[in-house]
Parts: C-alpha cells; sequence; structure tokens
C-alpha cells in the first residue's frame, strides 16, 4: 500500500487475547543503521529489517543517492556506489522521516557541503534539530536551517570532546556517525545509552571503530578514515513493540506471553506496571543475534489493575522510555483510581491522550504536558481518525480492542511507520481485527 493511500483498522472489540508473541525487530534500531550504512564502501547486510513505512522511506532515499539496496526475505543488502549523489534525492520519502536527520552524521564524511531536506514524522510539537548543531559543530560541522531543507558544511573534521544539553538517541547517533570517520578519538558526555544507541556501537565495531562505553552516558569513540568492508549485522529487538502487546494484554484483561523481549528496556515500566497490580512472571533469558541485547519472555496475567501513587514520566534510559509513556495512558483507563501521566518532551502529546475520551475514557487534561486518568471506565467501539504520531495512535487501537462493539481507526499510515503486520500479529493472540 503507498504512503499517501488511506488505510483503517476496523477492530471488534472485548476479546481478551490469547497465546503468545514473538516481538519484532527495532524500527529504531534499523533505521539508525540504514544511515549508518553509509559510512561503509563495502556491502553491509542488514538482518531482521522490519518492513514498515519508515524503513521503506529511508531505502527509497538510499536508492535515489545511487545506493544498491535488495530486500532478501528480511534481510537488507546495501551496496553503495562509487560516487553518492544527493542531485537525484527522493524529497519526498525524506520529508516524511525525521529519521533522515541521523543521514548527516556519515554524509560529512562524503562532501564538504551539502543540502537534506527538511525532516518530517510524527508530529509532536516543537521538535529542534540544535541538539544535533551544537553536537556537530564541536566536530568543524555547520548546520543551517532553512525554509525546506538544512544546509550543511564542514572545512575539515577533527576528533574532540562534546557535552550534550540533552540527552537525544538521535543526536548522540548522529555524534557518533561523525566520530566514527574521523581519525583520533572523541569523547560524547551525557550520551543517551538507549537501545538504538547500542546497536549502533555494536555495528561500528563490527566496522573497525573502536568504542569504549557501550551502555553508559560517556562513550570515547576511536574512527577510521577509510571503511571497505563486508559486514552482516542483526538488528536486535524492539522494546516498543513488546510494550504494545504488554499494554495491549493488560487493558484487555488477558493471558498473554510476549516472547524475545528486550528486558533491560522494560525493567522500569514493568516495575511501574506491578505496582499498579499488573501480574507476571519473566523467565527463559536469553541474548539476541546481534551478541548485545537481552532477551527474556514476559507472561502477563489477568489482573485487577490499580492507578499508579506516583505521576508516571519518562526519562533517559535507563528510565522509563519516553516512547512507552503513552502506553501507560490507555492502561489507566482499566486501573482503579487516578493515574497522573507527565509527557515532558513533547509540547502536544498529551493533548492526543484526550482522543481516549472518544472510546470513553475519563480524561483531565492539565496542561499540554499533564494528563490525569480515572478508571476503571468501561470503552465503547468508535471511529477515530487516527493521530499523525505514531504511539498516540497506537493507544488508540489498544483502547479500541478493549471497547466493547465495533470501532474503525481510520488513516493508520502513522501506525504503519513503526509497526510490521501489526493486524496479522494482533489475529494471531485473538484479536477481532481486519484492514480495510
Amino acid at each position: 500500500m503507498s504512503a499517501t493511500e488511506e488505510n483503517n483498522f476496523v477492530v471488534q472489540g472485548g476479546h481478551p487475547l490469547k497465546g503468545s508473541i514473538t516481538t519484532n525487530s527495532s524500527k529504531n534500531g534499523a533505521v539508525a543503521m540504514l544511515a549508518a550504512s553509509l559510512l561503509n564502501k563495502g556491502t553491509t547486510t542488514l538482518r531482521k529489517v522490519p518492513k514498515i513505512e519508515e524503513v521503506h522511506r529511508l531505502i527509497e532515499v538510499l536508492r535515489s543517492i545511487g545506493v544498491d539496496v535488495v530486500w532478501k526475505d528480511k534481510d537488507v543488502v546495501i551496496t553503495p556506489p562509487e560516487t553518492i549523489s544527493l542531485d537525484t534525492i527522493d524529497t519526498a520519502a525524506a520529508v516524511r522521516t525525521r529519521s533522515i536527520l541521523m543521514f548527516i552524521g556519515s554524509l560529512v564524511h562524503h562532501f564538504p557541503t551539502f543540502d537534506l531536506p527538511q525532516s518530517g514524522g510524527c508530529t509532536l510539537g516543537l521538535r529542534s534539530v540544535r541538539s544535533h548543531l551544537w553536537a556537530l559543530e564541536k566536530f568543524g560541522i555547520s548546520i543551517e536551517t532553512l525554509s525546506d531543507r538544512y544546509q550543511i558544511t564542514n572545512d575539515g573534521l577533527s576528533a574532540t570532546e562534546i557535552v550534550l544539553y540533552e540527552s537525544s538517541d538521535t543526536a548522540t547517533i548522529n555524534a557518533m556517525l561523525a566520530a566514527a570517520g574521523i581519525e583520533g578519538t572523541s569523547v560524547i558526555k551525557y550520551a543517551s545509552a538507549n537501545y538504538q544507541v547500542q546497536e549502533v556501537c555494536g555495528f561500528l565495531q563490527e566496522l573497525g571503530v573502536t568504542i569504549e562505553g557501550l551502555g553508559t552516558t560517556t562513550l570515547s569513540i576511536t574512527g577510521v578514515t577509510s571503511i571497505n568492508k563486508d559486514i552482516t549485522y542483526a538488528i536486535g529487538e524492539d522494546p516498543i513493540d513488546a510494550m504494545f502487546f504488554i499494554a495491549a494484554a493488560a487493558t484487555t484483561g488477558s493471558a498473554l506471553t510476549i516472547r524475545n523481549a528486550p528486558i533491560e528496556f522494560l525493567e522500569v515500566e514493568l516495575e511501574v506496571l506491578e505496582k499498579m497490580n499488573l501480574k507476571f512472571t519473566v523467565t527463559d533469558h536469553a541474548l539476541s543475534e546481534n551478541g548485545i541485547t537481552k532477551l527474556a519472555d514476559i507472561h502477563i496475567e489477568p489482573s485487577h489493575l490499580i492507578a499508579f501513587p506516583e505521576k508516571i514520566h519518562a526519562r533517559p534510559y535507563p528510565g522509563l522510555n519516553i516512547d512507552n509513556l503513552p502506553f501507560f495512558a490507555v492502561i489507566a483507563t482499566k486501573a482503579e483510581g487516578e493515574t497522573l501521566i507527565h509527557d515532558w518532551v513533547y509540547e502536544k502529546r498529551a493533548i492526543y491522550y484526550t482522543e481516549l475520551d472518544r472510546l470513553g475514557a475519563d480524561t483531565v487534561l492539565m496542561d499540554p504536558h499533564r494528563i490525569q486518568i480515572r478508571g476503571p471506565i468501561h470503552l465503547r467501539g468508535t471511529q477515530i481518525v487516527a493521530p499523525p504520531a505514531l504511539r498516540p495512535a497506537t493507544i488508540l487501537l489498544i483502547g479500541m480492542l478493549a471497547a466493547e462493539g465495533t470501532s474503525t481507526l481510520r488513516n493508520v499510515y502513522s501506525i504503519n511507520r513503526g509497526y510490521e503486520d501489526l493486524v496479522n500479529r494482533l489475529t494471531s493472540i485473538g484479536a477481532k481485527i481486519e484492514q480495510a
């Protein structure tokens, strides 16, 4: 289905889920690795790449600048040309994903000056690129933000020390990609240690880049000025995908097993849910194919939920993931008492949570960042146009799975940006859902 064709989900709600679902590979890891592949003059094979709209858009961009990209089942084989040409870049694809920003860190090793289309993605309020600008300028890179594009220039790159004023995942990755191609050792302080950053660390190490501090907030990167290596690297499992099904089970009162969940990136979420009286067990610990991500199976049981006694808010890893915070809004509709959610990062996202009211939720928007949700509420089916933001759209879908009657979630491109084959996966665990 094309990016412009409307796609809807029709849900017969109120049916418990059952069985087990296996966690998909990471959206954010995959898009970061696509950007990182531009560092390599050899062939990069990425294993277990999710077939989602965000990935498709970046592959369209890569192909438009001369990179050969071939799908082989779930793998993507990337072979660069002798010379990349940005004159033919697919602007329409580039502007549909904010992940295009991470191309900057790789492309600075190809061009002293170039333009990149202004990025889009989720509509969540002001999302400044200043953290990228301030990080990259230490290497000698200048980024000017124009009305429709970024203009990037450098007069020579040099290793440096950076203190990130914001622990941004994408700004950390951009700085890592810049450092990876520069001779000498660069240090990034207050770096994000989130799952996609750790994956990029593993990928760069496979390319021969020396990295110290993986999993910490201080990264030391000793770059390689010319990388030409045929490598294969597996994308790790997605904690946000796992959290979708944890939330779906909690909200629908279901017994469900989430297999191969990246457990270290869900520990705070599970701690909060335990205090909300969710019953679960964690078994079968293992290691992902990438050799970095620790996995486990999470067995959810039907539970009488209670409101969390403190506000629920996100923090940089190892805190509660900002992408997992929205799921607590729909879970709170089934929790006895009042739950306060503080979404301090984005100006608009908490406003989207009030769309749950269309399903019968009882919410009070206290300001653009804080929402109070009273439960338990008997949700009922309705028709809603999906908001242009991935996570707020998914919580409406979860609400529809729990709601009595028929619901339609219209124009779900925002969900397809981050979740692969979601209708079939939900159907496999007992959901009554179809694509229309």
